[in-house]
């Protein structure tokens, strides 16, 4: 796309204008399917990444989402309200591990089927070949543009 300084491109030229709006799209469909269970989007990343871990740190597990720790505490302290979280003290006096408690992993199987229900209902009309192309691409460009899956992109987002 070629740059003109009398007359701007139009919005819907710019390929990143259709991503936002797919992935408001997607994403505003899941929040509602997670209302239901009286769980935000924000809430579910929490729950389904501590899924993967016996136990981990505040810091860890904002760094693996790719999130700052103070808004992720505020996200955590609701949970751990909720008894979907659990909080032991950690290897010093300064530091918490954070572990699913029963019920949390419970909840995150049901809300796993609800992901997976939203993206098939998104993503359906897409062969299986041509949604893992759709993610190649999507993975590439990121990585092209400096995202690091292991820190989840939390360096360009400093």
């Amino acid at each position: 796309m070629a740059y003109d300084a009398q007359q701007p491109s139009k919005i819907e030229a710019h390929v990143g204008y259709w991503l936002r709006c797919l992935s408001n799209f997607v994403s505003r469909s899941f929040a509602e399917k997670l209302a239901i269970k009286d769980v935000t989007v924000a809430q579910w990343v929490v729950v389904r990444t501590l899924y993967d871990y016996e136990k981990t740190s505040l810091k860890d597990l904002a760094r693996t989402i790719g999130v700052d720790s103070s808004s992720l505490s505020r996200t955590v302290e609701r949970l751990v309200q909720r008894m979907l979280i659990i909080r032991t003290p950690g290897k010093d006096r300064r530091s918490i591990e954070l572990a699913l408690s029963v019920e949390g992993k419970r909840l995150v199987l049901d809300l796993a089927r609800l992901a997976d229900q939203n993206d098939d209902e998104f993503f359906h009309t897409l062969s299986k070949n041509a949604k893992n192309e759709l993610l190649n691409i999507v993975q590439q460009l990121l990585k092209a543009n400096g995202w690091d899956q292991s820190t989840r992109g939390q360096d360009r987002m400093e």
